[in-house]
This record gives C-alpha cells, sequence and structure tokens, in this order.
C-alpha cells in the first residue's frame, strides 16, 4: 500500500512538475525542459509474429478392430510407455487352441515330408505324394500365421514411445471395432503449424529459428526451427501454412496449447531510436536533434527516412548518425531552433515516470 502511494504521489508530482516548467519556460522564455535519448547501432532483424496450436509429433487414437472381452490393462492414466510396449489384453483361449491344433498338424505334415523325401529320391513313391504332403505343410504355414495375427490384434501395443492419456476401460469391457481403448502421444518433440503472409516467403527457409511463449508458462521462450513450409499459398488469407518443431524434454508443453510464435527475418545492424522521437506529417518523418553550439543547447528539427519499427524502436535509413541525440518527451512543446535542457536521457529501458525520477529525486530532497 505504500509503494502504491509514493508512485501515485510521484506520477502527480511529475505530471506538477512538467506543467510547472512549461509554463515557467514560456513566460521566463527560459529553455524548454526535454528528455532525449541517443541513436545507436543495433543488432535488429524483422519480426514475423503469429499464433499456432500445438500437436505432438506424433499422436493415435487406439482403438480396437474386433470385437473381444478386455482381460487385462497393462497401463495408468499419464503413465510413460515405450514402443512395442503391452497396453490392451484380451480373451486369445479360442485362438490359442487353433494355434495348438494347427501347429500339431504342421508338425505331422513336416514328418510326413521328411519320410517321403529319401522315398521320392529312389523312385520308391511318386513324386506327385511328396508335393501333395508339401502343400499341407503350407496350407497349415498360413493357418498359423492367420491365427497368429489374430492373437496381435487382442493383444494391442503401443506404436511408438509416448504418454498414455485418460482411459475409460476395464477388465470386462467388451471392447468392439472403433471402441477406444487408449489415446496416445509422443511429446519428446511438440509441432505446431501457423500462417505467415505470403510477403515474407522469400525470407522463409527449413530451420530458421522460431521462438515461442503461451500464458501457460508465461516467464519461459520456447526455441524451434522451421520444418517445413507448405507448397500452396491460400488465396482466400494470402498466406502460407509454416510448420515448426520444438523441443520438448521437460515434457512441459501439451497438445493443444496456444502459442505465440515470433521469427526473426534479416538480421543485420541498424541506427535505432524510440519511436517516442519520430513528429510525423503527411509527407515525412522528422525529429528533433539535439544541437550543442557553445553554451546552448537546441534543437533542430531534422527530417529521416525510417525502416522497421518493433518493440518500440524505430530504424533510422538515412538523417541521422550513430551519437546523435534526439528529443523523445517534450516535442509538443518545441520547434525547430529552440533553446532545450535536457532533464533526462534514456539509455534502457526506463519508463517515463523512472526518467522522471532522475530530475524529480534532487527536488525532492531540497524541499525536505
Amino acid at each position: 500500500m505504500t509503494t502504491v502511494l509514493f508512485s501515485s504521489r510521484l506520477t502527480v508530482f511529475i505530471c506538477s512538475y512538467i506543467l510547472l516548467s512549461s509554463t515557467h519556460s514560456l513566460a521566463q522564455n527560459q529553455p524548454t525542459p526535454v528528455i532525449t535519448a541517443t541513436a545507436i547501432n543495433q543488432e535488429f532483424a524483422d519480426v514475423i509474429e503469429a499464433l499456432g496450436t500445438l500437436k505432438a509429433n506424433q499422436s493415435v487414437t487406439i482403438t480396437s478392430t474386433v470385437t473381444e472381452l478386455v482381460t487385462q490393462v497393462h497401463f495408468t492414466d499419464g503413465q510413460r510407455v515405450k514402443k512395442g510396449e503391452l497396453l490392451v489384453s484380451m480373451d486369445i483361449s479360442d485362438e490359442l487352441a487353433l494355434l495348438q491344433e494347427e501347429q500339431a498338424r504342421l508338425g505331422e505334415a513336416q514328418r510326413l515330408v521328411k519320410r517321403l523325401q529319401p522315398l521320392a529320391a529312389q523312385n520308391a513313391t511318386s513324386k506327385s505324394a511328396l508335393d501333395a504332403q508339401r502343400s499341407i505343410v503350407s496350407v497349415a504355414e498360413a493357418k498359423i500365421r492367420g491365427i497368429e495375427s489374430q492373437i496381435d490384434k487382442r493383444l494391442i501395443k503401443a506404436p511408438f514411445d509416448g504418454i498414455v492419456g485418460l482411459s475409460d476401460i476395464s477388465v470386462g469391457t467388451l471392447a468392439q471395432p472403433g471402441f477406444e481403448l487408449a489415446t496416445l502421444d509422443d511429446d519428446a518433440t511438440m509441432k505446431m503449424d501457423f500462417s505467415v503472409p505470403e510477403r515474407h516467403l522469400s525470407h522463409l527457409f527449413k530451420g530458421l529459428k522460431i521462438e515461442a511463449q503461451t500464458q501457460a508458462f508465461p516467464e519461459q521462450k520456447f526455441n524451434g526451427e522451421i520444418a517445413s513450409i507448405n507448397s500452396r499459398i491460400n488465396p482466400v488469407t494470402r498466406s502460407v501454412v509454416v510448420r515448426a518443431i520444438i523441443p520438448n524434454p521437460q515434457q512441459l508443453l501439451k497438445p493443444g496449447i496456444l502459442m505465440r510464435i515470433k521469427l526473426s527475418t534479416q538480421p543485420r545492424t541498424s541506427l535505432l531510436i524510440p519511436e517516442e522521437a519520430i513528429t510525423a506529417t503527411a509527407t515525412e518523418q522528422s525529429v528533433f536533434k539535439i544541437i550543442n553550439d557553445n553554451d546552448n543547447t537546441e534543437v533542430l528539427e531534422t527530417a529521416i527516412n525510417i525502416g522497421t519499427r518493433y518493440d518500440g524502436k524505430i530504424e533510422v535509413l538515412s538523417g541521422l548518425v550513430a551519437g546523435d541525440q534526439v528529443v523523445i518527451h517534450g516535442t509538443l512543446r518545441i520547434k525547430s531552433g529552440d533553446q532545450v535542457n535536457i532533464i533526462a536521457d534514456k539509455k534502457e529501458d526506463e519508463t517515463l515516470v523512472e526518467l522522471m525520477a532522475q530530475k524529480a529525486k534532487p527536488e525532492v530532497r531540497q524541499g525536505t
């Protein structure tokens, strides 16, 4: 409560200071108080922002393909499983009986083939009898493969590594074709599709780094890269769908989460100033540049060419050089050639309250 009260009083004091300073300056023809910033060369890039919904790299709903009773459930909700791990067992007693029957028939047929082979070699039996017995062996082997396939359909295994979702099945459930047994998501890596306006197409490429954030973890940034770009432009939205891959080693991200994506393209070193410095007209943009002439500090309205704006900063293509000081607060009270008094200079990302506090603190001490 004390901090909020102090902040409110400081804001009131700052507003009063600016008003009184301006009025006093006009009345006494004194330099107008202003806040400045210095044009500096910094790393800069064009930033593309988009929204996308996360999906698991691999995701499947495991369903039954047969009508059978569930005899055992081998997983719990949210369990991590490996590829090939048994998830659900169904009743296979009938199939096992058929398998034993066919295996016995196959064994007998194979023994007859072994007895007939030397006899056929000595012409003691016909080759047709040997071929018929070999045919019986082949039929038995085929039937065994069919029965084993039916058994596999009743022993449900994980098709890949992943995490099992919530499930409502239990022992004794009669599963039918299409009945949902479990969901499985490979969340070690997440993928995300999002749309990018077609004008940025020339700057997109496989491997381009992205940065993503979500309200689920507002303080954390997730890094990934573009994995593929769709082969077609949507003729309605004039955009292209891009797919990105985001590693998820800690399994924090879940399928369905909405992500805010940033892509940085055309990285370069640019001359930057705060966008508050810009004074725009119908035909051009200009700034008030600080001119130090002997003991006087004046401003000169200077036309500039600008490039990209992002995150409160603007790229200056021409009209300024590194080290030039420009006015960012107080531009409405000055004109070219006016004398000014620099009360604060913005260095980083200080707020207006913090900048004014640099001047306000000495004033407060004098009044205490």
